[in-house]
């Protein structure tokens, strides 16, 4: 269990100072902050659960969240982002998730384009951003993560084998230390996405920490349906991929390798 005490004074001078919100079970942590946001909740908020009973990841798909196994939290930011940058978010997100494992664990985490958090072949985490756009900026942005850290069982019929922190790491991950590392790791982030300069570096960042965004033969699923090998990432964080018949931008999607 988080000690919450211990928890706020750790965040003291951060976004996230007196702004925590934790429910030892929840339906979603990402219809919380939705909902808090329609309330005009403010920038930094943070809803967190011990156990979610309807999780949710990108597509409406189930995160399965039992309690005390994972970190499951979702951040409120209202920064005025351009709306055009808001594809980065996620990406932005993962780069930030990928540093806290690796800050808490020293386990290097892979990413896979758009939303998902990889160790070896094996999914330990994922990410949901929902938002509201208004006269083209972000209203606000709700950046929802699950980390699978305890869990030392999953189902077989998983669409990726999925792993967890303790399992990868052969100890006991702290999911405290683990969401402080996150939390911080969000702050840096997001401010990043208000520095033109910044912005520029997220899609090489990506790509230096994924080995699926470029040289690497996949089949893209949903609306932009294709195959072929992965090309990089553009400005905009969209992934490009070249197929038989020429060079195709996905702006969304999800990635499996393309002989699985």
């Amino acid at each position: 269990m988080f000690n919450l005490s211990t928890l706020e004074a750790s965040l003291t001078g951060t976004i996230y100072a007196g702004k925590l919100h934790f429910a030892p079970t929840t339906d979603s942590t990402n219809t919380d902050a939705l909902e808090a946001a329609r309330a005009s909740a403010p920038h930094g908020s943070v809803y967190f659960a011990d156990e979610q009973l309807a999780g949710r990841g990108r597509g409406d798909h189930a995160w399965l969240s039992a309690a005390g196994q994972g970190l499951y939290v979702s951040i409120l930011l209202r920064s005025a982002i351009p709306a055009a940058r808001l594809p980065l978010l996620p990406l932005a997100a993962g780069l930030a998730a990928a540093n806290a494992i690796r800050e808490t664990t020293g386990l290097t985490v892979d990413l896979r384009w758009p939303n998902d958090l990889l160790i070896g072949s094996r999914k330990v985490g994922g990410i949901l951003v929902e938002s509201k756009i208004e006269t083209n900026l972000v209203a606000y942005a709700v950046v929802g993560i699950g980390i699978n850290v305890h869990q030392r069982g999953f189902p077989e019929n998983l669409a990726t084998p999925a792993t967890s922190l303790d399992l990868e790491s052969g100890k006991t991950v702290s999911r405290q230390t683990l969401l402080i590392e996150l939390l911080a790791a969000i702050e840096q982030e997001s401010l990043g996405l208000l520095d033109p300069a910044a912005i520029e570096t997220i899609p090489r960042r990506v790509q230096q920490a994924s080995t699926w965004v470029a040289g690497r033969r996949v089949h893209v699923h949903g609306p932009q349906a294709c195959t072929g090998v992965t090309a990089g990432l553009d400005e905009n964080g969209f992934l490009l991929i070249r197929t038989a018949t020429g060079l195709v931008t996905v702006s969304t999607g999800g990635l499996r390798a393309a002989d699985d």
